[in-house]
Order: C-alpha cells, then sequence, then structure tokens
C-alpha cells in the first residue's frame, strides 16, 4: 500500500508553524532570563561607591625659632669678648709693661682691675626654608673685676645683663628675651705665647606673642645657655707696632623650656628645644699706639676666618589639637669672617676709655655690635 503524498503547500505551512514555535520559545526564554537578571540581587551590578576625600587640615602655626638662636649668638659674643681681654694686644702690653711707654718689666706686681662696658648690638637673619627671617635688637651692660694672680697668670669674672626685643614681621611674631650670663676667664703668658679661656653660663626669660588674626598668643618660657672658648696667640712688636696671630676653639649649647601659648586663636603647644655650635677660629690683630701729650692711644684691627664644623640646630614639636609637625632650627653658614676695630685712650697709667667694633658676615646672617667701656686698675 503506497501512501499518499502531501501537497507542497501544506508542507510549507507546517514547516513555518514549526519554525515559529520554535522562536517564540527563545523569545519566552529570553523573557524569563532577563526578569530574572533583574529581579535576583545575586545577578545585579552594584554601583561602584565614589570615594570620599579626605579632610587636608588647616596649616599649623609655626612659631619663630628666633629666640634659642638669640641665646646662643649671645653667648657666643660674650665668650669671644671675655677672650679678647686675655689675648688684645693692649691689654698683652699692659700685662708685660705695666708702667706703658717702657717700663721694665721687672716692676710687674700683682695688680686687681676692674672694668664696665655698655654695648649694642643688631642682627638681621635671612630666610631659611620656612623660616622668614627676623631682626634682633640687643642692649647689655658687663661689670668684671679680674687679678694678675702670678706672673703671666691672670683670672677675671664678670657679669653680663642683657635685653633682645625679635622681630619676625612677615610672621606677625615677637618675642623678648631678658638673658643674664656669668663669665670666668684667664690667660697664661710665657714668652710672646698667650694661653687663653673663658667659660660662661647664661639663663633667661622669653616672652613670646603670635598674631593670630583673633587675638594674640603669648607665652613665658626659660632659656638657658652654656659655653666654653679656649684661644692661643703669639704677641709680636716691633716700636709701637705689633701684630698677634690667633687661632681658637669654641663650643656654645642653648636650651629652652616646653610652653603651652594663651589666648588668641589656636594656641599652641611648644616642646623643649636644644641647640649646639662648634667652631674654629683663625685670624690677627694688627695694632699700633701713640703718646700723645703724656697719654697713650691705641689703635687696632682684626680679621678672622670662621669654620662651624658643627651645628645641631635643633627641633622642636610643636602642637595643635591632634596635628603635630617638627619645625627644624635655623643656623648660620658654615663659613663666614668676622672683623672689627678698637680704640683706647689712657687717661693715666691706671685708667682708660675704649670703644670696640664686632662685626659678624655670614650667608645668612649679619651682625653689628658697638661697645664702650671703662677699665681702673689698681
Amino acid at each position: 500500500m503506497c501512501c499518499r503524498s502531501q501537497p507542497s503547500g501544506t508542507r510549507q505551512t507546517i514547516g513555518l508553524d514549526r519554525v515559529r514555535r520554535v522562536a517564540a520559545a527563545i523569545a519566552t526564554a529570553l523573557a524569563i532570563v532577563v526578569m530574572m537578571s533583574a529581579t535576583s540581587p545575586v545577578f545585579a551590578q552594584s554601583p561602584t561607591p565614589t570615594p570620599t576625600p579626605t579632610p587636608t587640615p588647616s596649616p599649623t602655626p609655626i612659631p619663630s625659632p628666633s629666640a634659642g638662636n638669640a641665646a646662643l649668638d649671645l653667648g657666643s659674643n660674650f665668650l669671644e669678648r671675655l677672650g679678647n681681654q686675655a689675648s688684645n694686644g693692649f691689654n698683652r702690653t699692659f700685662r708685660t709693661n705695666p708702667g706703658g711707654g717702657g717700663a721694665s718689666a721687672s716692676t710687674e706686681d700683682p695688680r686687681y682691675r676692674t672694668w664696665f662696658e655698655g654695648y649694642g648690638i643688631s642682627v638681621r637673619t635671612d630666610a631659611q626654608g620656612d623660616f622668614v627671617g627676623d631682626r634682633r635688637k640687643t642692649v647689655g651692660g658687663v661689670a668684671g673685676f679680674g687679678a694678675r694672680v702670678a706672673p703671666g697668670v691672670n683670672l677675671g669674672f664678670s657679669v653680663d645683663q642683657s635685653h633682645t626685643d625679635i622681630d619676625v614681621p612677615l610672621a606677625l611674631q615677637s618675642a623678648t628675651l631678658d638673658l643674664t650670663q656669668i663669665g670666668f676667664n684667664g690667660s697664661v703668658d710665657k714668652g710672646p705665647w698667650t694661653w687663653a679661656f673663658a667659660v660662661v653660663h647664661g639663663f633667661g626669660k622669653v616672652r613670646s606673642s603670635r598674631d593670630t588674626g583673633l587675638g594674640l598668643a603669648t607665652a613665658g618660657y626659660r632659656a638657658a645657655v652654656d659655653g666654653a672658648l679656649t684661644e692661643i696667640s703669639y704677641y709680636w712688636t716691633k716700636d709701637q707696632m705689633r701684630i698677634v696671630p690667633k687661632g681658637a676653639l669654641e663650643y656654645v649649647r642653648a636650651t629652652s623650656a616646653a610652653f603651652q601659648e594663651a589666648g588668641g586663636l589656636d594656641p599652641l603647644n611648644v616642646g623643649s628645644t636644644a641647640l649646639s655650635r662648634a667652631r674654629i677660629m683663625i685670624g690677627a690683630e694688627i695694632g699700633r699706639y701713640f703718646i700723645i701729650d703724656q697719654k697713650i692711644l691705641d689703635l687696632s684691627a682684626y680679621g678672622k676666618f670662621v669654620d662651624n664644623f658643627h651645628q645641631d640646630l635643633g627641633s622642636v614639636q610643636v602642637s595643635l589639637g591632634a596635628q603635630n609637625i617638627v619645625v627644624p632650627g635655623i643656623g648660620e653658614s658654615r663659613y663666614g669672617v668676622d672683623a672689627g676695630a678698637s680704640a683706647s685712650l689712657s687717661l693715666t697709667s691706671v685708667a682708660r676709655l675704649y670703644v670696640n667694633y664686632d662685626g659678624k658676615f655670614r650667608n645668612e646672617l649679619t651682625s653689628h655690635q658697638g661697645t664702650v667701656g671703662f677699665e681702673y686698675r689698681w
């Protein structure tokens, strides 16, 4: 028995129905997958979170490190003046020729002397890093007593009292330093050679003021300075002229106590600090004296090369709430030059007046000092 064949039109209709059913099934499956993806949290993609920016703390105001540096410099100045008293050519002349103008050295007897000085110092420090520079003005006075305890051996004791005004105009800060220094010096003469030494200890009070924009933040704290100097010189003279080559080694250390500001906006807590410096100084003095109407006028000048071979500038921790920063100290350039001049008028064989100028010249610091003094021997 044979099967009857279907018409071609019927076969096409059946094929199209199958295609439609397959397409409908695929579309239904895709719709179910899309609905599941949209409703299921497993397959949903979470949006990328936007990071929250970390707030930047406001800058902590920086207190000026000028007060500690001022104490260090004042200690150096006092040390060098004490050393100069021992090695200065005019004083050396009087020790080996006490009568002046050709008196015999055999007349040398133990003698005493006292001296009084008034001085002023002007210092400018240039900007260094975050430090914007400062200006300092100092006025002070010295009273001292010395004695020749044996031929060629001299000892002295003196007290220095000074007041320093410190101005840091670009940082809206200022301070004062009242410093008392006690010094002890001595010298030993051996032929044309002189060995001299000096030690100092100083203590004082700093009062600082900082403009915060909403009032002044003020503080008061202690400062101290200690130092030592040793110097050797050779005294060469011909007629009324002299040349005195010198070499010296100096060490100074200054400290300041911790303090807390009061008043103003955002008063600071500031930690203690310490800074130190060691230097070598090599130079010479040239002088000449004149006898005028039985009075001795002595003129001299000096110059010396300075090598600050060690400088520990210190650092201080500053706190404002939860913020803490470390502020570095300031110092001099390593190399520099000191220069000065002196004029002395001997009113009698035991009394004289004198004036001195001393200058310090560094890359970051310039200092000028003028001194007027009176000395009496008996």
